[in-house]
């Protein structure tokens, strides 16, 4: 059980919410003394309480229902109150919609009584919106305790969940703003219907055209309906007109005007005065004696459907044979470009000449003037701004009128009044030349105004109509014929523009209004565009608002001209539209501003300048441990098992087409193309694989030529599937993480070969990246926050730059408004994680086909159980094509997780050449990142940096010369085993345009390709930073045609294997993206793939050699001949080896030769180490830690054995804290060794007895044993070891996990070493015989001092070799 929450009082919503608190474990207790109430609450499973205090008891949080204020004494501080039941740390939720000042003072009250009980308020109501239609939406606020303690709670109870840490009141507070909205639409639709029947249109029809245009709201969808059919009553309207009054209000308080409200207000008192109290009086004849109009008569009256009028016209239309058009604006360039892609001869004519010079170059003909085009044309279309224009072209000098053929049909697609229309028509009859006239405006935009989808209101006789049918046919989606001769198609566009006027404006106030109440204005147009105060020009026009962004994708000055339509008709006809007439005045006010030609969303400063506040909306940055621990528990089960099974079913390969190569960083075995011919993807569907990369890299290339790009890929994959017996496929498009790339041409390009697909899936979260999906918002952590992707470096990249975080924002700000955000669908979080994978497959397969769908998404769990009901949509037969990050991808093939990979897990440790890091990216991350390199590991690197001005903006002959300086100087690095960074310079150029940039980024990248072309010297791996740079490095330098994804270097960056035919076969490649990563991700990689400084320790030598059961030498150096000739007989016969120093050595040598000794080691392709041999004296001892040596012997055998412990144990401690072994000696050598003779009265064997006491005591980690063994050379009778202590001592020993180390080899047989490594030892220390042959050397003369040092090496590499064989260490390095 989830716990107890409490309800005190009931209602239909509070029910609701206790059925969803059930559905989540909770127990639910209510108070309520409505039987009915409590009866519907009973069967839920809820259980009943017979007073406040026991409602309130043991609950964890109290969900108090409060209609009034006065309510709040008697539930919260009556004498058996709710509040005498609560425990301490419940939080008690106010449903309730009381003014904020009454909540903060029930606040104040609570703290002044001592209680430290938590508060938040709730506004509570079902949204309205397509997505979440009658879903539960709940607005809370409060302080951060108190919402951090409810929100577990409201999230169960609700669909959606909107907070605002601070002061509670927030939910009152949005209440006031969207009442405020439903006053102003009501009042809006009510005039709107009104004026249409005013001007003779039948009520119905303009409902159900403007239902489905610009000019809809929800109460104008859902109201009007209502009036029309007399539903409505009188009694309606004092309850509403009350809540207005309480807006009005407020706004008193706050001194902000609201003109349009109070218009709304003072309508509705009117209607209130003339309804004369009979509560059953059809509100509709109330509004009929407001407005002075019939709409009740005219509701009644005999209905037709103008869509089906259209289509009987148009299926009678005459042929055009030639069509002139004047006006190529915008709208009018689309519309006269689409009718030329129809094949009609169309000849066009606009003052401004540019835009006549693109006409003729899209296939049109053109005129000189009006005049000039109208002469023996069968239809003249008439496309310019207003009345004014549309008089001048017609009959003005050189006028279209005076030469139009007699018969001819003019189409007059522009808004103007329906008076000027039934006029114009008039005077073309008295022309004499039978003029047809087809009153037709259009609506839809630019966009659909050149695909032939306009919407368009033609009205006219039916000749007329019949004339310009074809015409009208092509250029629109949705053609309505309304009956009522010329006026009455402006008449329908006339009452839409009055709606789509007064929304935009009433959007404008309702948004300021919301900021100077505080409230996020993100937030709130998000609650208000899911509830009953949206409407089309709210969810279309905010986001510039928010955006702060009036780019004119419709002027201001648009509506000026519109609204005073409105205002002469209401003039002429005598009819009252106070709403319509405030919202002109507003529009007025702006253009005066100088705002005219900005977007009329601009009309939103009018109420910013005069009050002061702000609207835009800029998302916060949020703290991302407090976000993801406030959302709802994942879904408990990992769907990756049912994944497995429903892929065996669906039997579809996932085909991936990859922007940059960066998008492997989340899965591994799994086959990279670099080319897609039909051939190669025949062979790589006849595998069957559950999935495969095609390296597209189009985010390098223009839109263009991204477009042509994918359309050959998709091309060649239908021939290849058709090729191949059984295989279906699912296209992914992956691109960036970060909204980076194509969109939407890419999806357009594929559905256009691969046919339409049900739905768009839009999947950018990203895991590694810390990218995340919440509320349809798009963020990007940083640290611990999370940074709306739309304030981040990459929303302003030069080539895909944007501004939307909110991705339905997004979609459509990519999409130029093809794709309103409103249309956009949406899978929740709550949803991913209440209702699991079955809960997806239902609402994918709900959407309509060619819908487009977000996926919203914080964990990996979230993506797993999204492409577990996807898998089982595709099962019913939908399709999809996917536009995601990388997480999709492994989700959806079902990729289990692995290590990232180091260079030990594909052999390549001993390579000895450099490692060739080439980083091409330029987005601050990747800046930052090279910075933290060069601090951090710069001392290990060579870098070399590539001039960008050289090699994209200056002489071929300068970018050559720098190319090549590069290449030598990195062959010559990687040769000398350095690993070496060659990066693009920093600074960043781009271009003019979009284009200009990546043409710059293709001269950078490609400059990048030659250098690594050039290099002659074999790498020992590749690191690519950035997605174009991997790319193209992979593709064009390494001339790679297939890889293989091994896994991740680290997390989200990927490890390749290149085919056979690279130019480096089996070089490892890491994909570094540009935007992955914490600052020190970059030196983390490389550190980790750089050369170790050994290729091991003395330990792991001699652990190594225990577990193979052999013995690796010590071989005693002097000097530079005998280093090398260890380390090359080592090489040679592929052998571990130490370097020993004795203290006599080191005296002459000094620091030198160990350094020496350390830099051959560090060189070597074998592992080698260095040990300090025989410290007898603390000094050198403690100096030798210091040097770099990998082990030391501490060598207090002279000493008395508890003395020998404390000495051994002082330095071994020291010792270990640098990671060194230390060896010690148990007992003593006799024999000399440079110049260090033990007599054979002192010598003494190791001490069985004392040999557990002596490892225990100094933790010493190697043990030089004396068993008969001595220094130098043996007795003419040879040696005599004590091979039974030997055994005992590694009975000992290998307990204790100590090796055993024999001093003296020189001179023992080849049996008795065998018989001492069976026996235990692991080290021998070899000197006299080395030492021999270097003196014999010396003894034969030579030519020169070279020939000498040759000689000695040879001699002593000899014996060095012979003994690696005899100890049986050659071969295991």
């Amino acid at each position: 059980m989830a716990g107890v929450i409490g309800f005190v009082g009931l209602d239909q919503l509070s029910l609701d919410m206790a059925a969803s608190l059930l559905r989540a474990g909770y127990k639910v207790q209510a108070f309520e003394v409505q039987n009915l109430l409590m009866n519907e609450f009973l069967k839920l499973g809820g259980t009943e309480c017979f007073s406040l205090r026991e409602a309130g008891k043991g609950v964890a949080a109290l969900i108090v229902l409060i209609s009034h204020v006065d309510q709040i004494n008697d539930i919260i501080f009556g004498h058996d109150s709710a509040l005498k039941g609560l425990q301490k740390d419940t939080v008690i939720i106010l449903h309730s919609t009381i003014l904020p000042s009454h909540i903060q003072n029930l606040e104040k009250n609570l703290r002044e009584d001592g209680l430290t009980t938590s508060v938040v308020d709730a506004y509570v109501f079902k949204a309205t919106s397509e997505l979440l239609n009658g879903k539960i939406m709940v607005i809370s606020s409060g302080r951060s305790d108190a919402i951090s303690k409810a929100y577990p709670f409201l999230s169960a109870m609700s669909e959606k969940l909107y907070t605002f840490e601070g002061e509670t009141g927030a939910g009152s507070k949005t209440k006031l703003v969207t009442e405020l909205l439903e006053g102003i639409h009501l009042i809006a639709a009510v005039e709107a219907i009104s004026l249409g029947v005013k001007a003779g249109i039948h009520p119905w029809i303009i409902y159900d055209i403007i239902s489905n245009a610009a000019g809809n709201s929800w109460v104008f969808k859902n109201y009007i309906p209502q009036l029309l059919s007399g539903n409505v009553k009188y009694n309606f309207l004092n309850p509403f007109n009350h809540k207005l009054g309480i807006v009005l209000d407020m706004a008193k308080l706050l001194t902000f005007p609201l003109p349009l409200l109070a218009s709304a207000h003072q309508q509705l008192a009117l209607g209130s005065l003339l309804g004369h109290g009979d509560d059953n009086t059809p509100l509709g004849q109330v509004w009929d004696q407001v407005f002075g109009v019939h709409t009740v008569d005219a509701a009644n009256a005999e209905r037709y459907n103008p869509e089906e009028l259209a289509t009987q016209i148009t299926a009678k239309s005459k042929t055009v044979n030639r069509v002139g058009f004047i006006g190529l604006g915008a709208m009018g360039f689309g519309m006269a470009t689409y009718l030329v892609k129809s094949n009609f001869c169309v000849v066009g004519y606009d003052v401004y000449k540019p835009t006549l010079t693109r006409f003729e170059s899209a296939g049109g003909l053109i005129g000189s003037s009006p005049e000039d085009v109208s002469k023996g044309v069968d239809v003249l279309v008439v496309m310019v701004t207003n009345e004014a224009q549309a008089e001048s072209v017609l009959f003005g000098d050189l006028g279209a009128v005076s030469a139009l053929p007699s018969g001819a049909s003019i189409i007059l697609s522009s808004t103007v009044s329906p008076a000027y229309v039934t006029q114009l028509e008039r005077r073309l009859q008295n022309e004499g030349k039978d003029l047809k006239l087809v009153d037709a405006p259009v609506s839809g935009g630019v966009k659909r105004a050149s695909m032939g989808e306009l919407t368009i209101m033609a009205a006219g006789s039916d000749d007329a109509l019949k004339s310009a049918g074809l015409i009208l046919s092509a250029l629109s989606e949705k053609l309505y014929v309304i009956k009522g001769g010329c006026g009455a198609g402006s008449g329908v566009k006339m009452v839409n523009q009055l709606l789509a006027g007064v929304h935009i404006a009433a959007s404008a106030e309702a948004m300021a209004f919301g900021a100077r109440l505080g409230l996020s204005t993100r937030m709130l147009f998000d609650i208000i565009s899911n509830s009953g105060a949206t409407s089309w020009m709210f969810e279309n026009r905010v986001p510039h608002m928010l955006d702060n962004d009036y780019t004119p994708y419709s002027a201001l000055d648009i509506f000026v001209k519109d609204l005073g339509i409105v205002a002469r008709e209401c003039s002429a006809h005598k009819i009252p539209l106070h709403i319509s007439t405030i919202a002109h005045q507003l529009f007025i006010a702006g253009s005066a501003a100088g705002w005219g030609r900005q977007d009329d969303a601009g009309v939103v400063k009018v109420y910013e300048t005069l009050t002061g506040v702000k609207v835009e909306g800029k998302l916060p940055a949020l703290k991302k441990e407090v976000v993801l621990q406030s959302l709802p528990p994942e879904w408990p089960v990992d769907p990756i098992n049912d994944i497995h099974k429903l892929n065996q079913k669906n039997s579809r390969t996932l085909v991936v087409l990859d922007d940059d190569p960066t998008g492997t960083q989340t899965v591994h075995d799994v086959e990279v193309l670099t080319e897609w011919s039909i051939k190669s993807l025949v062979e790589q569907f006849r595998k069957k694989p559950i999935c495969f990369y095609i390296l597209t890299n189009s985010r390098a290339l223009s839109s263009e030529k991204a477009t042509v790009l994918i359309k050959d890929i998709c091309n060649n994959l239908c021939s290849a599937a058709k090729s191949v017996q059984h295989i279906d496929y699912t296209v992914v498009l992956r691109g960036d993480s970060t909204l980076r790339g194509h969109f939407p041409e890419e999806p357009d390009a594929a559905v256009s070969l691969l046919g339409q697909v049900d739905a768009w899936i839009l999947c950018p979260f990203f895991l590694q990246g810390g990218r995340y999906t919440i509320d349809d918002i798009h963020y990007v952590a940083d640290s611990d926050r999370l940074v709306p992707a739309g304030d981040t470096e990459f929303a302003n990249d030069a080539a895909f730059g944007y501004k939307s975080s909110n991705l339905r924002e997004w979609v459509e700000e990519k999409t130029a408004g093809r794709i309103p955000a409103s249309s956009v669908a949406s899978i929740s979080i709550q949803l991913l994680r209440k209702g699991g994978p079955d809960a997806v497959c239902e609402l994918l397969c709900s959407l309509e086909k060619g819908s487009t769908c977000i996926v919203n998404a914080v964990s990996e769990r979230d993506m797993a159980v999204f492409a577990a009901g996807m898998i089982q949509a595709e099962l019913k037969g939908k399709s999809f094509l996917c536009r995601s990050a990388a997480s999709f991808v492994s989700a959806r093939i079902g990729i289990i997780p692995k290590a990232p990979i180091r260079p030990k897990d594909l052999g390549i440790s001993k390579e000895r050449s450099g490692g060739l890091i080439v980083v091409g990216s330029y987005v601050p991350k990747t800046t930052k990142q090279v910075e933290e390199l060069h601090s951090q590991h710069g001392h290990m690197l060579k870098s070399l940096e590539v001039s960008v001005h050289k090699v994209a903006m200056k002489s071929s002959e300068e970018r050559e010369e720098e190319i090549n300086r590069t290449a030598e100087m990195a062959s010559v690095f990687l040769a000398a085993r350095k690993d070496t960074l060659i990066m693009s310079s920093r600074e960043l150029i781009t271009g003019k345009t979009a284009s200009e940039s990546l043409e710059i980024n293709f001269k950078v990248s490609s400059a990048l390709v030659e250098v690594v072309r050039r290099i002659t010297t074999r790498p020992r791996y590749i690191l690519a930073k950035g997605g174009i740079t991997s790319s193209d490095l992979a593709t064009k330098a390494l001339e790679a045609k297939r890889a293989k994804v091994v896994g991740q270097a680290l997390a989200g960056i990927p490890l390749w294997e290149l085919g056979h035919e690279s130019r480096h076969p089996g070089v490892p490649y890491i994909v570094f993206p540009g935007n992955v990563g914490d600052s020190k991700a970059l030196v983390e990689v490389v550190r980790s793939w750089a050369h170790p400084l050994r290729l091991s320790s003395t330990k792991k030598i001699l652990i190594n050699a225990e577990k193979g059961g052999y013995a690796v030498g010590a071989f005693n150096v002097y000097n530079m001949e005998g280093v090398k000739a260890v380390v090359s007989a080592a090489e040679q016969e592929r052998s571990p080896a130490i370097l020993q120093v004795h203290p006599g050595a080191f005296k002459q040598g000094g620091v030198t030769l160990v350094a020496c000794c350390i830099s051959a080691a560090e060189e070597a392709s074998v592992p080698i180490t260095v040990h300090f041999d025989h410290g007898t004296s603390k000094q050198e001892l403690l100096e030798s830690l210091e040097l770099g040596f990998d082990s030391v012997m501490v060598d207090g055998s002279h000493l008395p054995f508890k003395d020998n412990i404390s000495y051994t144990k002082h330095i071994s401690n020291l010792a270990h804290l640098r990671d060194m072994l230390v060896e010690a000696e148990l007992g003593k050598l006799s024999g000399t060794e440079d110049d260090l003779t033990v007599e054979d009265y002192e010598a003494k064997l190791t001490d069985i007895n004392q040999a557990e006491e002596f490892i225990v005591e100094t933790g010493i980690d190697a043990l030089a044993v004396c068993i008969g063994n001595v220094h130098g050379k043996y007795p003419a009778s040879g040696p005599n070891l004590k091979l039974d202590l030997l055994k005992d001592l590694y009975a000992l020993s290998s307990k204790k996990g100590v090796f055993l180390v024999l001093h003296g080899a020189s001179g023992l047989s080849k049996e008795l070493v065998k018989g001492c490594i069976e026996r235990g030892v692991r080290k021998f220390n070899v000197n006299t015989e080395v030492r021999k042959a270097y003196m014999e050397s010396l003894s034969s003369p030579k030519g020169d001092l070279v020939h000498v040092m040759a000689s000695t090496i040879e001699a002593m590499k000899a014996v060095v070799a012979e003994k690696m064989h005899l100890f049986g260490s050659a071969g295991k390095a």
